[in-house]
């Protein structure tokens, strides 16, 4: 699975009609191709989101030469972090870890404990707006895969 997700096209997938500053829109993630995919969609033609949709958010196209500021959805994270839940393919297991860490850096979770298991380090993190405990293996990313994997976090969520 490649997460190579292309920014705001600012364009509606549905009417191809440019977005406007200021204006909302919404966003919908797609696999397609083993791919996710970035449609974004005018607030007129948005009719939910598509069949077979990751995930999906709302947002405003930037005004001008406004510093567009991520804009932190945690439930966002949470959804996206529980269905990558079960993945064995690295690349999902390296995107759900740091979504782990995002979540715990925003203390939506809480660190409990990790132990060795096949030699691996499995970290248990409890939710704290649910009390839910999840499992996640530490990939042991050096420094430039957590860079690359954090840029594909970021890309996928439109904060970069």
């Amino acid at each position: 699975m490649e997460y190579q997700i292309q920014p705001n096209s600012r364009r509606c997938a549905v009417t191809n009609r440019e977005l406007k500053p200021g204006e909302r829109y919404f966003t919908a993630l797609v696999e397609e191709n083993r791919q996710f995919v970035r449609k974004d969609f005018s607030n007129e033609a948005w009719q939910g989101p598509p069949l077979g949709a990751f995930s999906f958010w709302m947002g405003r196209v930037a005004v001008g030469t406004e510093k567009v500021k991520p804009r932190f959805d945690d439930d966002l994270l949470e959804e996206c972090f529980g269905r990558l839940e079960g993945q064995l393919d690295p690349k999902r297991a390296n995107f759900r870890y740091v979504l782990a860490l995002l979540l715990l850096r925003r203390r939506r979770f809480r660190y409990e404990t990790s132990v060795m298991r096949d030699g691996k380090e499995v970290m248990t993190l409890r939710c704290l707006r649910t009390n839910a405990k999840h499992e996640v293996t530490n990939p042991r990313l050096n420094e430039d895969e957590m860079a690359q994997a954090q840029d594909e976090v970021f890309e996928v969520l439109g904060w970069k």
